[in-house]
């Protein structure tokens, strides 16, 4: 791939760069934020499944100002932020707080590269967290709510025309005292809550396009039909013509033409199907045809796989992958990271913990309460590993919470704005992630936080992607609605509700945990479930469950979920350390309980 970046023509002295940047504050780090270049920060492509092959990064130094909120634009900024780490975190060099009565300004200049001449210029980011106002050249040319998902502006029209453009962003984040979803940010960090996130906090960029473009793929596999459906949507005119192959190892083996926004069908024979043991991937080039000429060509992915749920003999309803029963078994991932918060350090850090997922004999993680960037869900669809997407929760409100009673407990009550935002929000993450193979349940609410309407919510959802099933309610107030019922319980897994018509779910339990000295968040109280003293005594706890959810398996249980893959601020119920740099059980136990436990719920 051609890849332009002028981080280093926009900060001339390299060595000037450097010493304006540092890690900040003196808490624990990964291994990769030593690695940490500003002129080169989280290089790759951010968006792998509508690729081109001309992109610039705007990652790396801006300047920053925190000011009261409403104000314009500071005369004066209050020095630099690294990109795209949130202003709290680490790794941005800053480590401030904010809050619902201020504002976070961002500025910067950038260059248009020459050859792009006559071609639109649009203008990404990869989420920002929560409401963005972005400028260039001083006028207002967009906004957006929603912390989690992309964005994207056409900038052409504002363009100055000389060697530099001015990009200014202001955001403002209510974190915990707003209704928008925020997953567990909060100003006040303590137990299983944690250090609010504001700003950019994944990578903005900038890519050259024709008038006419596409703007999403989506590919819908078939696997009792041995058909592949694409919608490829564009801009521009209504009529354009959307050509579309699918590679086999790098060879042609299906094509099709239509109109956008139209369905195309690709027949294959015999297709490979993914599966976490098999994570074949077929590939797609993408054409848009405009008046005779291509004007777009796009790189894409996609496999062939079926998520759906049936009896099994003994009558109890069981998630089937490619018609088979499997067993979903996963930790519970909340994706913080000690110096990025939000943002891992590197894409290999990214990698680092589903990897370590797979090693260790799960095949599904829980993403919980936070969506992470698409690069994220690229690298699951490779690895092969399931993934359960939750909503992140906000509004929380007033509610009483009875998961082990049908139609228990009272669901919060929200405001026709929070209610509104949610499904917009929820829409976006769907957006975000229904086109990556991975991604097989979707999670809408958590232990009733927040949690409304729920049969309103979760036939909306399942409208929304039929292909896909639905967890209403993970441990929260059950309602007979979705494909699942999710219990949770801690520490040791147990049932204490049955449901006969759907699927039965374990979605929380474990939180076994181990304080490590040199690899703690802080020395106040750290907080696990329950807490032992070494590496021995966790794998002995951990397997004994292992023990206990086989038993449980045979009675229903279709899935689990253990608490939790990394300790996180002041949690250490984790597998790994919040660093990554320690390992707190025997990997070679724990691997050989995990697959024990999916063999006895797998065909």
């Amino acid at each position: 791939m051609k890849t332009i970046n002028l981080l280093v023509g926009m900060f001339v002295c390299t060595a000037g760069i450097h010493a304006q940047w540092k890690p900040a504050g003196d808490k624990i780090k990964t291994q990769w934020a030593e690695q940490i270049n500003p002129d080169k920060v989280l290089p790759e492509y951010p968006r792998p499944l509508i690729e081109r092959n001309e992109w610039l990064n705007l990652n790396g130094l801006w300047e920053y100002a925190i000011v009261p909120r409403g104000h314009v634009e500071p005369a004066a900024f209050d020095g630099k932020i690294l990109v795209p780490f949130a202003v709290e975190s680490s790794l941005s060099g800053v480590q401030k707080g904010v809050g619902e009565s201020e504002e976070l300004w961002y500025k910067r200049d950038f260059t248009v590269p020459t050859h792009w001449k006559n071609r639109q210029v649009i203008l990404n980011f990869g989420a920002v967290d929560w409401k963005a106002d972005v400028f260039v050249n001083d006028i207002l040319i967009g906004s957006h709510q929603g912390g989690y998902t992309p964005f994207s502006f056409n900038i052409t029209p504002f363009l100055s025309g000389k060697t530099k453009d001015k990009l200014a962003v202001r955001v403002w984040d209510p974190s915990d005292k707003g209704y928008q979803p925020r997953g567990k940010q909060v100003t006040n960090p303590q137990g299983i809550w944690y250090t609010s996130v504001t700003g950019i906090w994944q990578t903005v960029w900038l890519e050259p396009v024709a008038e006419n473009h596409i703007t999403a793929v989506k590919p819908v596999s078939d696997i009792d039909n041995n058909v592949l459906a694409v919608t490829v949507f564009a801009s521009g005119q209504n009529n354009n013509v959307i050509e579309v192959k699918l590679l086999d190892k790098g060879q042609v083996i299906a094509t099709a033409k239509g109109i956008q926004g139209k369905e195309l069908r690709l027949s294959v024979e015999n297709p490979s199907l993914w599966s976490p043991d098999n994570p074949y991937l077929y590939y797609l080039q993408i054409s848009l045809i405009a008046g005779g000429k291509t004007v777009d060509e796009v790189k894409s992915y996609t496999a062939f796989r079926k998520i759906s749920v049936k009896r099994d003999a003994n009558g109890l309803m069981r998630m089937q992958l490619n018609n088979k029963n499997l067993f979903h078994y996963g930790p519970l991932d909340q994706g913080w990271w000690p110096d990025g918060l939000y943002t891992a350090p590197t894409d290999e850090a990214l990698v680092f913990d589903i990897k370590k997922t797979k090693q260790w004999g799960f095949n599904m993680i829980r993403k919980h309460v936070k969506v992470e960037p698409a690069r994220w869900y690229y690298h699951c669809d490779r690895e092969g590993v399931m993934v359960w997407q939750d909503m992140p929760s906000g509004d929380h409100g007033r509610y009483l919470y009875d998961q082990c009673k049908y139609n228990g407990g009272m669901d919060a009550k929200r405001s026709q704005v929070s209610i509104a935002n949610y499904y917009r929000e929820w829409k976006e993450i769907m957006d975000l992630c229904d086109s990556h193979p991975s991604v097989v349940v979707w999670v809408p609410f958590n232990e009733a936080w927040g949690q409304f309407d729920t049969e309103k919510v979760a036939e909306w959802t399942v409208e929304q992607d039929p292909s896909r099933l639905v967890n209403p309610a993970s441990g929260g107030n059950h309602r007979p609605c979705g494909h699942i019922m999710d219990l949770h319980n801690y520490p040791a897994p147990d049932m204490c509700l049955f449901d006969p018509v759907r699927v039965n779910v374990l979605g929380e339990y474990g939180g076994i945990g181990l304080p490590l000295e040199e690899h703690l968040w802080w020395q106040k109280r750290n907080w696990g479930y329950i807490q032992f003293k070494s590496s021995d005594e966790v794998t002995t706890e951990y397997v004994k469950y292992a023990q206990q959810l086989k038993d449980l398996v045979k009675r229903g249980f279709s899935a689990a979920v253990y608490t939790q893959t990394t300790d996180v601020e002041g949690e250490v119920n984790g597998l790994m350390t919040y660093d990554r740099k320690a390992v707190k059980i025997n990997e070679a136990d724990v691997r050989k309980a995990n697959q024990a436990v999916i063999s006895e719920g797998t065909d």
